[in-house]
Formats: structure tokens, sequence, C-alpha cells
């Protein structure tokens, strides 16, 4: 049976406004956002666990107010490909690879969708958001496996994050990291796709 991949989002398909465009947007520094935030809040949206409302009161943990609104205007004008992706999940497309969405957000991946349309080449299907768990938590790998009917062994995952890769590998998934080398990610994935059988990569 033909492998599935799985990808993460944000800084592998999707380049993450978070690091490039917010700290505009509020008018302050990336370092001071990342002091003046709310430590424990986004993790909570990506679970679907606090509202937009919720968000835009206490994204600041002086709450501050945030206009979300214009925030998920600037996020859905900022959501772009990491360079090569598309042509790459265009490529795999064209195979006939089956490909899903593995990925910590919130129900805002439905703007990355309408700028993007990732639907084309992969299913949005474990979203953290819907999911109710995020990665490197187990059961983020467990629910794929279980609703794919698939063994870990046949998911090959892909990730820029080294911790959300080594727990794939863990749980039995082959993990690839991805380093922002489209290249050698091409490479890896037609060396794991080519075989009859994966073998988990620690």
């Amino acid at each position: 049976m033909s492998k599935v991949i799985l990808w993460d989002l944000m800084d592998t398909v999707v380049k993450d406004p978070f690091f490039t465009h917010m700290a505009d947007f509020f008018g302050i520094t990336f370092d001071q956002l990342l002091i003046d935030k709310h430590p424990t809040l986004w993790g909570q949206f990506e679970l679907g666990m606090v509202d937009e409302s919720a968000l835009g009161s206490h994204f600041f943990v002086d709450e501050r107010p945030v206009d979300v609104a214009a925030l998920k205007d600037m996020l859905r004008d900022a959501y772009a490909f990491a360079d090569g992706m598309q042509e790459l999940l265009t490529s795999l497309t064209s195979r006939g690879v089956e490909m899903h969405a593995l990925s910590n957000y919130p129900h805002w991946y439905e703007l990355i969708e309408e700028r993007l349309q990732l639907s084309r080449y992969m299913q949005l299907s474990f979203i953290s958001c819907r999911t109710g768990v995020r990665k490197p938590e187990p059961r983020a790998y467990h629910y794929p496996c279980q609703t794919l009917a698939r063994p870990p062994g046949e998911l090959i995952f892909v990730d820029d994050r080294v911790a959300n890769v080594e727990a794939a590998c863990q749980e039995g998934l082959h993990g690839v990291h991805f380093t922002g080398d489209v290249d050698s990610l091409r490479r890896k994935l037609d060396e794991l796709l080519s075989r009859e059988s994966v073998r988990p990569a620690r």
C-alpha cells in the first residue's frame, strides 16, 4: 500500500506570519512581543479552548485590547507558501500521493485555505483546533493512524520542529525534519515513497 504524508503547516508548508509580520502589526519589536504576549493563550486558542473574543481581550499579559478583525486581515494577506513548497506539493499530487495536514493551529487555518487553497494538495484533516490535541503529545500522532486505518510505519510526517519529529518517531511514524531545503526534502520523500515498507528513523 502506498505511503501517506502528514504535513505540519506553519514554517513547513506555509511561512508563519507570527515571526515575520505580527510584531510590526502591533508596532513593537519581536523580542517585546515575546515578553508581552500571554504565555499560554495562543496554545489554548489552537485547541479551541478560547474564542476570538477571549483572544482579543487577553492576547497580551497587560490585557491591552487587540483588534482581532484587523489581525485576521493581516494574517490572511501574509500567508504564503514556503519557498519551493507549492512546486513540491504539485509534484506529489500529480503522482497521486495521499497527503494530510497534521498541524497545531486555531480555526484560522481556514484563512490559510482561503488564501492558498491548500486543499488542492492535501486534506486538512488533523488540525489541533479540530482534534483537541497538539503536537508533540503522543495522541496527536495516534489519531491519524486510527482515522486513516494505517499502521504508523506507513505514515511519513514532515515538520520543521525537531521535538515534533522526534515525538512522531517515538510513536512509530517516519519523521522527517524540514530545515528549509526543499530539494533535500524532495529527495528524502522520494526515497521513502519508493520503499516497500517504511521503518521509523530516529
